[in-house]
């Protein structure tokens, strides 16, 4: 399921930050691909390092990287579908410090899971991933027009946003290995859970109610 746009609101605002943050990606991600592996090493997180209090500017610097292009691709959509109706309902100011607390947590939960790890963690998920946590407590019944791909069928459709990100969460907990046993695969699960889990717990206090329709 690929989440396009919700098609239940329009922000009443222009989605500023939501753009500026995209924009930062795509331009630490064009810098990776100027400097190579050295700037990779250099500003993605290590759990070890930041467990030893080490590197501690890369909690936030590797929130804004990406190791591929389908990996900042995928991302992007996804806080695009997310993002506009979350920084309306707070306002910009009080989104952007959402958005990098969402993602300090998220790299604060895959740190404490694995302290030891020295392999680099990277990319913007875990902080949407706290976008999307509140987008479910605040609009949980918005339609979410959505690409749904059943193997070789492909046809967009209107998934309500409780099923769709509900269903993306309990993923996330089966990939964990939360629910049941998983391999590990490198992709940083716990942050997404992480992320989520701020952003469902803590986004009442950043909205302003009075942005809110119903």
């Amino acid at each position: 399921m690929i989440p396009l746009t919700d098609v239940s609101r329009r922000p009443t605002s222009f989605p500023i930050v939501t753009l500026l943050i995209i924009g930062v990606n795509f331009v630490v991600f064009t810098l990776e691909l100027i400097n190579g592996d050295p700037f990779v090493a250099r500003w993605s997180l290590v759990p070890a390092d930041v467990s030893s209090g080490h590197h501690l500017i890369t909690i936030l610097t590797a929130m804004f990287m990406h190791a591929s292009w389908a990996h900042i691709l995928g991302n992007m959509v996804f806080l695009w579908a997310f993002g506009p109706e979350i920084e309306d309902s707070m306002g910009p100011w009080r989104y952007l410090v959402f958005y990098l607390l969402g993602g300090v947590a998220a790299m604060g939960a895959q740190v404490a899971f694995d302290p030891h790890s020295t392999v680099p963690n990277l990319g913007a998920s875990g902080a949407i991933a706290a976008v999307m946590g509140a987008f479910l407590v605040t609009f949980p019944r918005d339609k979410i027009r959505t690409i749904l791909v059943i193997f070789i069928f492909i046809r967009v459709t209107y998934i309500p946003a409780v099923l769709l990100i509900g269903a993306w969460f309990l993923l996330q907990l089966w990939s964990a290995g939360a629910i049941a046993p998983q391999e590990p695969n490198g992709v940083a699960y716990l942050a997404h859970i992480g992320g989520f889990m701020f952003g469902a717990v803590f986004a009442r206090l950043f909205e302003d109610r009075s942005r809110i329709s119903s």
